[in-house]
């Protein structure tokens, strides 16, 4: 059996225990918490209780680390293209038809079990278990850019960007026809459509249900009844590109939910068998979470999309 870890050292500043050991020891408030409850974490020379007493920020701290759990996830030797990697994160270039995370129906075969094999031993366990950070996701037939953390610390310091919208995401898409105005604005909330409720939509400005999402779209280039554009989100909502382009009557070609190809480009369609949405996550910007270095990442459109354009701009 392995033994725990050991952290230790001294607190640097005043407040709820949690944070502040969090903050000293590059975990997880939540771990922080669990490991308060598991009887792991000391103060001085008594055991912490509650994870909201104060302290006075100079105090003495050890923490029992138990090694993390393995995810009961098998691990698959999978190809992946990986932009960008150190040792607390990595950036992947998702390819179009891998489903990001197992659930029913793709229980191998996804993100999460290729990036298991490729990290092997590196991971240093989020909330305590041997897994990749997934901090966001993009549908199973979006291609592009996704970063996961490796870390506790890097898992807790992205998802607080993507929390408070501060992380630079753009799309680039095909719709059917040509937006008018070019470049514009799409806002509204997005929550479950009442007319199906595997599909979502943007529902009544008074309506209390969903989320708020924001859009905003430039034309790139304009094609014969289609346009590529660029989109870059406010927010981060489940499937919102394609909602909001749904919305103003240009939904994304390929898509199989919210789509309505133009008549003139089905048989395109059919003979390119083109059969995903338009859409490639192609930059992906954030504020690294250890080093607080800003990065920007790209990754071009995959040669679906490419012949796609290629093909409607002839």
């Amino acid at each position: 059996m392995s033994l725990p870890e050991i952290l230790s050292g001294n607190l640097t500043a005043p407040g709820r225990l949690d944070k502040a050991l969090a903050e000293a020891s590059g975990l997880s408030r939540e771990r922080i918490k669990g490991l308060i409850a598991a009887g792991a974490v000391t103060i001085g020379k008594t055991l912490a209780k509650s994870p909201s007493a104060k302290v006075q920020g100079e105090e003495n701290w050890r923490i029992a680390l138990p090694p993390a759990e393995p995810l009961d996830t098998p691990a698959q030797d999978i190809p992946l293209d990986i932009v960008f990697e150190d040792a607390d994160l990595l950036v992947v270039n998702k390819p179009a038809g891998m489903v990001v995370h197992p659930a029913a129906g793709n229980r191998d075969g996804t993100l999460v079990n290729a990036l298991l094999h490729h990290c092997r031993g590196q991971l240093s366990g989020i909330n305590g278990v041997e897994r990749p950070g997934i901090v966001h996701r993009i549908d199973k037939d979006t291609s592009g850019l996704l970063v996961v953390a490796k870390s506790d610390a890097a898992h807790e310091g992205l998802a607080a960007q993507f929390a408070d919208h501060s992380i630079t995401r753009r799309y680039l898409a095909v719709c059917g026809g040509q937006p008018n105005p070019p470049s514009g604005t799409v806002s509204g909330r997005i929550g479950r459509s009442d007319k199906d409720r595997k599909k979502m939509a943007v529902l009544p400005d008074k309506s209390a249900r969903g989320k708020l999402a924001v859009t905003h779209y430039e034309t790139i280039q304009r094609l014969n009844h289609a346009a590529l554009i660029e989109c870059r989100l406010e927010t981060g909502r489940t499937h919102q590109v394609r909602v909001h382009c749904a919305s103003i009557g240009h939904a994304l070609l390929g898509d199989p939910i919210y789509g309505s190809t133009p008549k003139a480009l089905k048989p395109l369609l059919d003979t390119l068998d083109f059969r995903r949405q338009a859409l490639h996550a192609a930059r992906l910007g954030f504020r690294h979470p250890i080093s607080g270095e800003t990065v920007d990442f790209r990754a071009e459109l995959p040669a679906d999309i490419r012949e796609l354009i290629d093909e409607t701009a002839r």
